[in-house]
């Protein structure tokens, strides 16, 4: 079976500005030779300190930010170097569940609006039919379809974690 994502030595650093001892630039290494393979079914949870690469990861791989070094492959094709207009149609099928539920929703959108987002981003569907999914989706994560004109300051932690994973689906 082919691996759905699959990394090769996939490395992250940062350029720091000017050091103090002789003007050398300095570099912080965020991430250092990764090698994953994950199969269509599984579920992989990456854990660890703080600051050692977990959200950096996920970045990579989704090509929001741009690795240092290595290969990053989605479906057996190489999407390390894509442009980003490239990358877009597959971002349809590549989502992230944010660490912070709070901080990853806009305060100001209701939430049916916040998962409504992608759908209309990508044109899927009409608005009625929209949300109708939008609905669906809060029931699927075990939330009334009555929060979809809510707030996200009228969640506990985990209802916001669940807005976000109803959003990422």
């Amino acid at each position: 079976m082919t691996p759905l994502i699959r990394t090769e030595n996939l490395k992250k650093s940062y350029r720091l500005e000017k050091g103090f001892f002789r003007g050398q630039a300095l570099s912080l290494k965020a991430l250092g030779g990764i090698d994953l393979s994950i199969y269509p079914g599984e579920t992989l949870g990456v854990v660890g300190e703080s600051g050692c690469g977990k959200s950096t990861l996920a970045k990579l791989i989704l090509r929001l930010e741009e690795p240092s070094g290595g290969k990053i492959f989605f479906e057996d094709r190489e999407i390390t170097s894509l442009a980003a207009k490239e990358i877009r149609p597959l971002r349809r099928q590549m989502q992230m569940i944010f660490q912070d539920p709070y901080a990853s929703l806009n305060p100001r959108i209701r939430v049916g609006k916040i998962i409504e987002e992608p759908l209309s981003i990508y044109r899927i569907g009409p608005p009625a039919e929209r949300r109708q999914k939008v609905e669906e989706l809060l029931n699927t994560v075990g939330l009334s379809d009555e929060v979809y004109d809510r707030y996200p300051h009228e969640f506990s932690g985990g209802q916001r974690q669940r807005i976000g994973i109803a959003r990422a689906l």
